[in-house]
């Protein structure tokens, strides 16, 4: 019973993607806006949502053991960034190879996912060196919490700035296909995109959230540990959204809305989320977590050289599947 009702998350997961997605896409093209901004902000936060609740709710949770829930919390937090920059990326790639081969490219907006990049690396720079602070250093906790999250709104400010020159040369945000509320009879215009954007929404939120407590029932079965759980299996079920959304874009051709969504999330979730855990939980250093940070930063430099060289092909994106594969293999063994 517990894996039918993993597959009908998935499937609800699934159809409400395409619906968030195709919703977006209007919402771009309405808005006049590069694809930068529809899928580095309005995707990644949109979809960020799911895996955002899991560490706020989990510390906030009143659980009589406050370790699990700073386990559970923390290995969230840093799980999510850790499987953007190596599965998601890997299954991106994996989803094209048949029509672009290996030697196949990659081809997003290059300025838009250097920002990305320079903004993530940076701030999970800040996110290892605060685990050399003692919690008893609240003032040196919090400035660096304050900087990470003061950094993401400066984030917001230049992908925003920067998206009217993109769309002047060509990165505008086109619809791929009909809006689907639109094939029921009703117009296209901000209202019905809103509905169709809030039910897409809605629908990923209740399939991670389902998806989520599915597999902490199937992980209790199999005796996994909670901060293997958090680290490793909820942020496969929370990245869900991710990963569905640049596939869908990447095989429609997409690219800059695909890494976008990806490497827009990263922002998000390596630095709001990280600053919480700084100021929130006392953040110690454990070799599972430099372990995390440390593959997390290695996939997000490679992207970085990658896209500074303008040649990213799909095997490429191979090594990140590897480098995911290596956290795994000292994780577990």
């Amino acid at each position: 019973m517990i894996f039918l009702n993993l597959c009908f998350m998935l499937l609800v997961i699934l159809v409400s993607a395409e619906i968030f997605t195709n919703a977006l896409e209007h919402l771009g093209e309405k808005l006049k806006i590069s694809e930068g901004v529809t899928g580095s902000i309005f995707a990644a936060i949109g979809t960020a949502l799911p895996e955002t609740l899991v560490p706020l709710l989990a510390l906030m949770s009143n659980h009589e053991n406050q370790t699990i829930n700073e386990e559970v919390g923390v290995g969230a937090i840093l799980g999510a960034p850790l499987m953007l920059s190596t599965l998601t990326l890997f299954l991106m790639a994996f989803s094209v190879l048949k029509h672009r081969g290996l030697q196949g490219h990659l081809k997003p907006e290059k300025t838009g996912l250097i920002r990305d990049l320079d903004f993530f690396i940076i701030s999970f720079l800040f996110a290892g060196a605060a685990l050399f602070i003692p919690h008893s250093s609240a003032l040196a906790r919090d400035l660096i919490g304050f900087i990470m999250i003061f950094s993401y709104f400066i984030y917001l400010l230049l992908t925003i700035r920067a998206s009217k020159k993109l769309v002047e040369v060509g990165h505008a945000t086109e619809a791929s296909s009909p809006m689907f509320l639109e094939k029921i009879g009703l117009p296209n215009n901000y209202m019905i995109i809103s509905i169709q954007l809030l039910l897409g929404l809605i629908l990923l939120i209740y399939g991670a959230k389902g998806f989520i407590v599915g597999v902490e029932e199937a992980s209790s079965l199999m005796g996994i540990s909670t901060l293997i759980l958090s680290m490793l299996i909820i942020p496969i079920a929370t990245e869900l959204p991710e990963k569905i959304n640049s596939i869908l874009w990447v095989r429609k051709g997409k690219d800059t809305l695909a890494f976008g969504n990806v490497t827009g999330a990263m922002v998000f979730q390596g630095t709001l989320l990280p600053a919480i855990g700084i100021i929130l939980t006392p953040w110690a250093p454990r070799k599972e977590i430099y372990l995390s940070i440390l593959i997390t930063l290695i996939s997000a430099i490679w992207i970085r050289f990658l896209i500074q060289r303008s040649n990213i092909k799909v095997w490429h994106l191979g090594i990140n599947g590897a480098l995911y594969l290596t956290y795994l293999f000292f994780t577990l063994f």
